[in-house]
């Protein structure tokens, strides 16, 4: 159990240890029971501690759940500058080969459809961004001569994206990273890249 943080005075720091522990409850809810599971009184008994220490650092589930994933999965800013095509795509594979990510992941792809409140916040908090910084370096490869000009970036992302979908769902969670980026590779073979060596 953690316990409950007494009262803090002015200024003094919250404790590291409830906020992980607050959303590690969180994204394991997340994970076993979806969305709909995912309440402040379930995160609190989970966490080990009371409603109110959750309320104090989130006053609703949407918050809590935008920084629960963002927590779940080590959520960090995108690039300044545009990436390597297949550097991006190797760093998918290393995050979807974690078991924890590819179930959280999985979950998210499912759920958001059905929770429109909770999809536009996690999107204007995370989503936004990463989908620019995958734009950038897919317009960075085709100006300098990986796909043909005439490309839609626009088609080739949603295949990226769908790639990564399906993979999620036919594909068991102990693929390897290999395995995983091996995948996306063949995948972007087929929209025209011109990068490195197609897997065999």
């Amino acid at each position: 159990m953690v316990e409950a943080e007494p009262e803090r005075p002015p200024g003094r720091p919250r404790s590291a240890d409830i906020d992980a522990a607050v959303l590690t409850a969180a994204v394991d809810l997340l994970i076993e029971r979806g969305v709909d599971a995912v309440t402040i009184e379930q995160v609190a008994r989970r966490a080990g501690v009371t409603r109110a220490t959750v309320y104090r650092r989130f006053p609703d589930k949407i918050q809590l759940l935008v920084a629960a994933l963002g927590a779940g999965q080590d959520a960090s800013p995108p690039p300044p500058e545009p990436v390597d095509i297949e550097q991006m795509l190797a760093i998918w594979a290393r995050h979807l080969a974690l078991p924890r990510l590819r179930k959280l992941t999985r979950r998210l792809m499912t759920s958001l459809h059905d929770h429109p409140a909770l999809r536009e916040a996690y999107w204007n908090a995370s989503i936004r961004r990463r989908e620019e910084a995958i734009r950038a370096s897919l317009e960075h490869a085709r100006d300098h001569g990986r796909f043909p000009p005439s490309a839609d970036l626009g088609v080739i992302q949603t295949i990226l994206t769908g790639a990564v979908g399906t993979h999620l769902t036919t594909q068991p969670d102990t693929s390897s990273e290999d395995e995983i980026r091996d995948f996306l590779l063949a995948v972007l073979h087929q929209t025209g890249y011109r990068g490195g060596e197609r897997p065999a």
